[in-house]
């Protein structure tokens, strides 16, 4: 499969949170510029908006606005590090972890929340619509030089008006989806590499599952050997496509956990992956160290998304 990669973009800075557009172009973030980005279908890059901090996950609302997980900045390896470019710590002038809206139009950005009862957010990262029209997100946290964040996941209404911890604490949540039903919700975490199930209830409410769950979720897929999990995104016959780092591409989970099968990439730092193009057959994927962005065949059709 991977000969059938096309290279659409490049020169990105970290690209993240892709999103197919009905006109054929891209919607991704840039982390390591603070940008939303618009790759057209010519592979021409333009800037939407510029909101600064380290714009992370992105999804399409109700309105068609854009909606961002903003991580507040990370700290980068120094150019030309021969591992790649990626983040490595807490940006020094870190802004805060806070969920953004922006307008496509014009490029406003607008904060919707920066805390939940629980307190500040701390590194936002990826975030999926419901068919009711709110979101969950995922808060993987911050890591600093000797110590790091413990991560959550929330629910939230998309008009600002409430926002909520449904799960805590889990390690490194990042990657964020719904099963073709919308009655399970999928949270991968990066540094354990596992996936987690939560079930749905009724928006913003699941049901936990007893000790020894640390969270409430229930286990998918825990793999072994070196690699760590980012974000993710589910085809039509619901399978949980996980973008997989270091190992370097994108890891396919049945729902049940049982089927395993990997799509390697030509980067270790795989960071996304949507599904657009005719049918929702074709795979866009973000290769966030070398900067680019990809497309291939997929051999089953995406989920099509509430919004967008």
């Amino acid at each position: 499969m991977t000969e059938l990669v096309r290279e659409l973009a490049d020169g990105l800075m970290f690209p993240e949170g892709p999103v197919a557009m009905a006109d054929g172009s891209i919607l991704l973030v840039e982390i390591g510029r603070g940008t939303l980005t618009r790759v057209g279908p010519d592979g021409a890059v333009s800037i939407v908006a510029t909101p600064g901090g380290g714009p992370n996950g992105l999804a399409l609302g109700p309105d068609g606005r854009a909606y961002l997980c903003n991580n507040g900045g990370f700290k980068w390896t120094e150019p030309g590090d021969p591992n790649g470019y990626r983040p490595v710590a807490q940006a020094d002038d870190y802004s805060g972890g806070r969920i953004e809206r922006v307008d496509l139009a014009t490029g406003a950005v607008e904060v919707l929340y920066t805390e939940t009862e629980k307190g500040p957010l701390k590194g936002p990262n990826d975030i999926v619509f419901d068919a009711d029209g709110g979101f969950y997100f995922t808060d993987l946290g911050k890591v600093r030089a000797r110590e790091m964040d413990r991560g959550a996941v929330y629910y939230a209404r998309a008009d600002g008006s409430a926002v909520k911890e449904l799960a805590f604490p889990l390690m490194t949540p990042n990657g964020i989806g719904l099963s073709p039903d919308g009655a399970t919700l999928y949270v991968a975490e990066t540094q354990t590499a596992r996936l987690w199930a939560f079930d749905i209830v009724a928006p913003g409410e699941i049901r936990r599952q007893p000790f020894p769950s640390p969270h409430g979720g229930r286990l998918v897929a825990g793999l072994g050997g070196y690699r760590m999990f980012d974000s993710l995104a589910v085809d039509a016959e619901g399978h949980i496509c996980v973008a997989t780092l270091v190992e370097g591409g994108i890891t396919i989970i049945a729902p049940d956990g049982g089927t395993v099968e990997h799509v390697p990439m030509p980067d270790r730092w795989t960071t996304n992956i949507c599904f657009g193009g005719k049918d929702l057959k074709t795979a866009f994927i973000t290769l966030s160290s070398s900067g680019r962005l990809v497309a291939l065949p997929w051999r089953r059709p995406g989920l099509a998304l509430n919004y967008g």
